[in-house]
């Protein structure tokens, strides 16, 4: 049973109270409620409202809830549907019924990576610095060659692996 199918059940029989029981515009002790609030409250988990859907009923609707009373043969199909649509606010194919909510996230997420992106490619242009001359390929080649000239590391290092008499990397 979940949770809130068992704290509905110690609220129906009075354990700890009503949650309408402190509401503002009302006694202490009053168990109404202000209008345009309801307890109505169903989900996939949790199908048995406590309250039906429509608590203020029409005149139309009033005289549909007296027809109930009686059999339910002499009802129409139409008839039980509006009596149902009174007591639940949706079906269970209603609820399981897909949305078209994850087109509205991707494209949030979609939004957000292209304004990163421009961001990104804003900063590159006009924030960072341009590229220091130690990063250029022609200054590693020198930089190379000069490692090479001063013959430094020669046991293990970078001078070890260098064939001094024919120019080239040893194999």
């Amino acid at each position: 049973m979940s949770f809130r199918a068992a704290w509905s059940l110690v609220l129906r029989k009075g354990g700890l109270g009503m949650r309408g029981i402190h509401s503002p515009g009302g006694t202490a002790h009053g168990k109404e409620k202000m209008p345009p609030y309801t307890n109505y409250h169903a989900q996939r988990s949790y199908p048995m409202p406590d309250e039906p859907f429509c608590t203020e009923l029409n005149a139309e609707q009033q005289a549909l809830k007296e027809k109930e009373k009686g059999s339910w043969t002499q009802l129409s199909h139409a008839e039980k549907v509006a009596l149902y649509r009174l007591q639940f606010h949706e079906t269970f194919t209603e609820m399981n019924r897909r949305s078209n909510e994850w087109k509205t996230v991707m494209g949030c997420v979609f939004f957000f990576f292209g304004f990163t992106g421009l961001l990104i490619w804003w900063q590159r242009v006009y924030v960072f610095p341009k590229k220091p001359i130690t990063l250029m390929d022609e200054w590693k080649a020198q930089q190379l060659q000069r490692i090479l000239d001063m013959k430094s590391n020669p046991v293990q290092g970078l001078a070890s692996r260098w064939d001094y008499e024919r120019k080239e990397w040893k194999k």
